[in-house]
């Protein structure tokens, strides 16, 4: 007996297929949303990423906003702490020496302890030179000049000693790297060989700048010089200040990040890179074919980096005081990859006992499919950790070299380079030192803190619940 059923549409009833049990909270993440996520919950890392997005905006738009020649000396302004540019007043180009005659009748009578010693400042006391001037001193045979930062106190301590002249000769004048700051000049006689006490003088040089020099600087307009001289300019600004050299220590900073930035950054794409491919291959492949490659990476790992350094600047014929940026990029490059070799090749081996690996094996895919499709998205996660971890340690391996004088060396700007030259002014004009110093811990740091934060976001067994 055959019976057939025709169904009809009244004997159905739609079933939704969502209940309001059932809502969907949220849409489906994919493993890269979902690693921005958590990384953005991560305030040290999200500090850390947007403090390395300004820093490489320092370094590519910094020298576009602030044009300044990273070479160019401003001999008006060495050493010069940070500021918005210095008051300076401009005098003649050549100065007029005060004549010894200007010395009044007061300062013959005057005598600082009967000896005849006295030492008096002739005429105003500026940059651009000052002149002093003493009474002679009965049978001296010469006297000699000192000038000191710090008032003396005994015959021992007078500074820096300028010159010394003859007895017939009784003014000097001093254009040595004067500075805009308080001196204490001495004159110390001396008769039949031996010192016969000094005198000394308190100086205030102030801020100056010829006439010739202010006009090529585009300081002044051409004018009338007679009403221009004795008048007050503002110099050029220097917001971190000039090293030893006069030259503007932002602008350094910046040319100096590109020169310590694309060593830091250059050579870690390189040897992470091999490091994938080589650690990658291994893992695979494993076997004697492992074995015997990680033995060698075991090998390049003992070798001294210091050494190759060395031998590598002579290969490329690069001799002392020149720069020693290839010679750098190849040692790093040669001798930094095992670490990341290995990390990768430890991966590949768990990824290669995988179930999935073994089902798409099992389905027909190919060396091809597997590396390209399984093993090399599960390794960027840790290739890109490494990676933020490698770039650090390249620059801090740049910035040490460069300190040694085995790396970037002047005239080029590196900030290991501007920190050796910084070091021998540490004392006297600390900025120096501490604004390139600066610089390389807080890339080191935000660059650590960035890989930190971002092993935690791409570790799903690290994930909070919360």
């Amino acid at each position: 007996m055959n019976d057939t059923y025709d169904p009809v549409s009244g004997d159905f009833e739609p079933l939704l297929t969502v209940t309001d049990g059932e809502q969907i909270d949220r849409p489906s993440l994919s493993y890269w949303q979902d690693v921005w996520l958590r990384l953005k919950s991560n305030t040290r890392a999200l500090a850390s990423l947007y403090m390395v997005l300004a820093l490489v905006t320092f370094t590519l738009a910094g020298p576009l906003i602030w044009s300044v020649d990273p070479s160019k000396q401003d001999l008006e302004q060495i050493s010069q702490g940070p500021g918005l540019g210095q008051k300076a007043i401009l005098v003649p180009d050549r100065l007029p020496v005060p004549s010894i005659n200007s010395l009044t009748q007061s300062m013959a009578e005057d005598r600082a302890d009967g000896s005849g010693q006295r030492l008096d400042l002739l005429g105003e006391a500026h940059t651009e030179g000052l002149t002093l001037s003493w009474l002679a001193v009965a049978n001296a045979d010469s006297y000699t000049i000192y000038r000191h930062e710090l008032e003396p106190s005994s015959i021992d301590d007078l500074g820096l000693p300028l010159a010394q002249v003859g007895p017939g000769q009784l003014s000097y004048h001093d254009s040595l790297s004067l500075e805009a700051t308080t001196y204490y000049y001495s004159v110390m006689p001396i008769v039949a060989g031996q010192p016969q006490g000094y005198a000394s003088q308190r100086v205030e040089v102030v801020q100056a700048i010829a006439l010739s020099e202010a006009r090529y600087r585009g300081l002044v307009p051409e004018g009338d010089d007679a009403s221009l001289l004795g008048s007050t300019i503002r110099l050029e600004a220097h917001p971190l200040g000039t090293d030893s050299l006069g030259r503007d220590m932002l602008a350094r900073l910046m040319w100096g990040a590109r020169t310590s930035l694309f060593i830091g950054i250059i050579a870690p794409l390189f040897f992470v890179g091999f490091g994938l491919v080589y650690g990658g291959f291994a893992g695979y492949v494993g076997g004697k074919t492992d074995n015997a490659l990680m033995r060698f990476a075991d090998f390049v790992i003992a070798l001294p980096f210091l050494l190759f350094m060395i031998l590598f600047k002579i290969a490329f014929g690069i001799g002392p005081g020149e720069s020693g940026i290839g010679p750098m990029l190849v040692a790093l490059v040669l001798l930094s990859w095992p670490a990341t070799a290995r990390l990768v090749r430890g991966q590949v081996l768990q990824i290669r006992e995988e179930a999935y690996v073994a089902a798409a094996r099992m389905m027909g895919g190919g060396a091809n499919y597997l590396v390209m499709r399984h093993m090399l998205p599960n390794v960027m996660g840790v290739l890109l950790v490494s990676l933020t971890f490698a770039i650090p340690s390249a620059i801090f391996t740049e910035a040490f070299l460069s300190f040694i004088g085995m790396g970037v060396v002047p005239p080029t700007p590196s900030w290991g380079s501007m920190c050796n030259d910084g070091i021998r002014t540490m004392l006297s004009h600390p900025h120096e030192l501490i604004f390139p110093a600066l610089f390389i811990s807080a890339t080191v740091l935000a660059f650590n803190l960035l890989g930190d934060g971002l092993r935690d976001a791409m570790d799903s067994r690290l994930r909070s619940d919360s």
